[in-house]
This record gives C-alpha cells, sequence and structure tokens, in this order.
C-alpha cells in the first residue's frame, strides 16, 4: 500500500483550516500546529493530530519533528514577522518543502531569499481564476506557470471546430501551443496536426501573458 504523505500545517486561519481539512479528506498526514488554544480545541473533532504550540520557537518544531513531514504550509501571510521566522526555522530543520502564503510581493521575495520553495498569494491567485473566466467563457480554468507564460483549459471557438490543428495554426495565428485535448472521456495527450476539435472538446494550451 502507498504510504500517504505527510504535510505540516502552520496556523489555522481560514486558509489554513480549509487546508489541513481538504489534505485530510485526501487520506494524506497532516499535523496542524496554532497557539491560539481556543482554536485548536475547535479542530480536535475534525483532524486527527493539532497540536498548541508556539511556531516562531525553533524548539517546539523540533520536538514535533517538522523534519520527517513531507512539506510545510506556512498560512499567516499578514503577520510578516511571524511567516518568515517560521519559514526560516523551518528550513534550517530539515523541512524538504516548504509553502508559504505571503501578503504582497515584497513579503513573498523575503519568504524566498528566507528558504520558502514555494510562495502563494491565495486571495489575489483566486481573484485571477474568477477574472479570467468571467471574461472568456471559452476559458474554463486557468494556471499561471510564470509571469510569462499561463496553462489554460478552453473550449474550441466555433470557427475552430471541425478543423485540422494544422490548418487552424494556433501558434503562428494566436500563439497558443495545444498540448492535450479530451474528447469525452478520452484524453489525446500528444494531439498532432490532424487531430480535429469538436464543439465538446476541452483543449489543454499554453499562452503568453500578452495574449490572454
Amino acid at each position: 500500500m502507498k504510504k500517504s504523505r505527510q504535510y505540516l500545517v502552520v496556523g489555522l486561519g481560514r486558509f489554513g483550516s480549509a487546508l489541513a481539512l481538504a489534505l485530510a479528506e485526501q487520506g494524506m498526514q497532516v499535523l496542524a500546529i496554532d497557539r491560539n488554544l481556543e482554536i485548536v480545541e475547535a479542530h480536535r473533532s475534525k483532524l486527527t493530530d493539532v497540536v498548541r504550540g508556539d511556531a516562531m520557537d525553533a524548539s517546539v518544531l523540533k520536538q514535533l519533528g517538522v523534519a520527517d513531514f513531507d512539506a510545510a504550509v506556512v498560512t499567516m501571510g499578514d503577520d510578516v514577522k511571524a511567516s518568515s521566522v517560521i519559514v526560516m526555522h523551518l528550513k534550517e530543520l530539515g523541512v524538504p518543502y516548504v509553502i508559504a502564503k505571503a501578503s504582497d510581493d515584497f513579503h513573498g521575495r523575503m519568504l524566498t531569499r528566507l528558504g520558502a520553495d514555494k510562495v502563494i498569494f491565495p486571495e489575489r491567485d483566486m481573484g485571477q481564476r474568477i477574472a479570467h473566466n468571467l471574461v472568456s467563457e471559452k476559458i474554463m480554468d486557468f494556471i499561471e506557470l510564470s509571469p510569462d507564460y499561463s496553462l489554460m483549459e478552453m473550449r474550441p471557438r466555433p470557427e475552430w471546430q471541425g478543423k485540422p490543428l494544422s490548418e487552424l495554426n494556433l501558434r503562428g495565428k494566436h500563439r497558443i501551443n495545444v498540448v492535450a485535448v479530451r474528447s469525452g472521456g478520452v484524453v489525446n495527450a500528444m494531439p498532432g496536426a490532424d487531430t480535429r476539435l469538436g464543439p465538446d472538446d476541452v483543449m489543454l494550451v499554453v499562452s503568453q501573458a500578452e495574449d490572454r
């Protein structure tokens, strides 16, 4: 049986709580830590492992054996000092992958300098996803790969339907690369030049930021 991954969630605010519960529901082993006793007690019936403690104290983290976890998520993005100190401690204690929530770009750069492997901006990222879905009914989902490129799911425009990709020349005309096409329950992970798009197909494409 495949061993479930182990995650440490630091902070049980709205974001941290939702993350910890979602991981637990997916069968992951989750240890959550928060310094607020009332919050900790409220989560005891929802999470297998939840402890009260100050993650800014390196000795507390060491006692929890954080180096044995696959990843840790520091969720207190509004507390710049706390999140920065905790990220530094986690990396120094040997956590292989640390994700940290940031309040703004400057905070994000600081967290990266302190060792965070990935910095997230949940509110900003969700806002971007919703905005892209609102302005284009054809775009179903959106993931920013980098400041320059995005991965999107989209349905083919009416004028693209029934035509082979070679004739559409989407890369040349629209600067998007089709990396996969889903037709019903079948996924074509290597669409060729002769692949034709149906009205109910879903395209997985990579596009440049200025073309979105």
